[in-house]
């Protein structure tokens, strides 16, 4: 295969035209079960009084006026433009068109709004508080999902995120409590999760173990000795083994003082701002690179890019190992960027969740890194839904984060692609 065909191969592959709108029925399908469900609540648990939102803070330098709906009106209106959205994204695909990508976004919102507005009803939301809690329960599922992203796009199923989240975490907090830097934590978290992915990707890739058996193993590891080391060493001399500073937030001139996106975007710590490096970075090196094109294509036909003189085992190895410390790096917002220690099993499946962000985002990293907001802010509205005392049952906001994912891949995604050669390994002559 010559390089020309080797680019061509590498093309988004374009379904047929009934292919795609049959595919494309379940969006306007999972619209129009959320707008029914909305109208049964504004039918039949009609809130009165008004609803508002406060959308900044005591602190803020600029204050933005409190806005202030009246509940069951707005609850309504709201229900009517999700209807609006669901038949517009109806008539597309009964037209043999895919509905628009700006349409589920925005019956998403309409959707929030029309939850939050009717929950709520006599109550204040926190709008800063509400999207900065998001924020900060998203923050390690990015960079696990940035971790999966590259991982995925070289062929090697990264199911050991967890353990590379876990052993950032813990390397991290000793590390900066010992040398009293937390800048010198974040360079340990990243050799950490280096160290783990580079086990993936040595037992995986030349020893052609099975990539989901050798993750699964790696995190059973991990855990197990994160916790006996928590249990023997960091809870009985917490004050010298796990007692980190936490990292300083750092407010960005002029674009700290924004309302609403201020506080939340850029008041943050260094590890936040490092997340939107990552991002962008991935994205680039991905698909705006040389090296970006020789790592799909190594992920897509491996044996094609060892015809053009790639050597796909050693970017594997390489590029999986990259992905552990980005993952590790995720690891140490737990300890120096949220809760400043060390605790057993704090990252509760924060892996798990990341890998499904990565699926839900296409393999795409921008696309995986929206989920993965996705999933911190469902998480968030359900502790903001708590404290304003929603009707909702406790065991449904509980289990409002899955619900949503599962809507997500189910309902909106749909079928999805993942790179060709992913989870096979290669056993040619590299």
């Amino acid at each position: 295969m010559t390089p020309t065909q080797l680019l061509r191969s590498l093309a988004p592959r374009r379904d047929g035209r009934a292919g795609t709108a049959a595919a494309s029925w379940r969006t306007p399908v999972t619209m129009a079960v959320l707008t029914l469900a909305a109208a049964l609540a504004a039918a039949l648990g009609p809130r009165t009084g008004t609803t508002s939102f406060r959308l900044s803070e005591p602190t803020d330098v600029l204050a933005l006026p409190t806005a202030t709906v009246p509940a069951q009106a707005a609850t309504v209106a709201l229900t009517l433009v999700m209807a609006a959205l669901c038949a517009a994204a109806a008539l597309r695909v009964r037209a043999g068109r895919p509905p628009a990508r700006a349409l589920a976004p925005a019956f998403g919102t309409a959707f929030v709004l029309a939850l939050l507005t009717w929950a709520a009803a006599g109550a204040t939301v926190p709008v800063v508080g509400l999207l900065g809690g998001a924020l900060a329960l998203s923050i390690p599922l990015v960079f696990g999902a940035m971790g999966g992203v590259l991982s995925e796009r070289v062929g090697v199923v990264n199911v050991a995120i967890e353990g590379q989240l876990l052993a950032g975490a813990c390397v991290s907090a000793v590390v900066a409590t010992v040398t009293g830097q937390p800048l010198v934590g974040l360079v340990a978290a990243v050799v950490a999760g280096a160290l783990v992915a580079t086990v993936l990707a040595v037992f995986s890739v030349r020893y052609l173990v099975d990539q989901v058996i050798v993750g699964i193993v790696l995190n059973v590891l991990v855990t197990g000795l994160t916790g006996f080391f928590y249990s023997t060493a960091l809870a009985p001399d917490a004050a010298r083994l796990n007692s980190p500073a936490r990292l300083p937030q750092i407010a960005l001139p002029v674009l700290g003082d924004l309302p609403v996106v201020g506080p939340v975007l850029f008041r943050q710590t260094v590890v936040v701002y490092a997340m939107y490096v990552v991002v962008a970075v991935v994205w680039v090196v991905l698909f705006r690179t040389r090296q970006g094109l020789r790592i799909r294509a190594v992920g897509e036909h491996p044996e094609a890019a060892d015809t053009v003189g790639i050597d796909v085992r050693a970017t594997r190895v390489r590029v999986v190992a990259l992905a552990g410390a980005v993952a590790g790096l995720g690891g140490a917002y737990f300890t120096l960027g949220s809760v400043g220690g060390f605790g057993k099993d704090m990252t509760a499946g924060a892996g798990f969740i990341a890998l499904a962000a990565v699926i839900l985002g296409g393999w795409h990293p921008l696309r995986a890194a929206a989920a993965a907001l996705l999933f911190g802010f469902v998480s968030n509205l359900q502790n903001v839904l708590g404290i304003v005392g929603s009707p909702l049952p406790s065991e449904l906001m509980l289990m409002l984060p899955y619900l949503v994912t599962v809507l997500a891949v189910a309902g909106v995604v749909g079928k999805v692609r993942a790179p060709a050669a992913s989870g096979t390994a290669y056993e040619g002559a590299s």
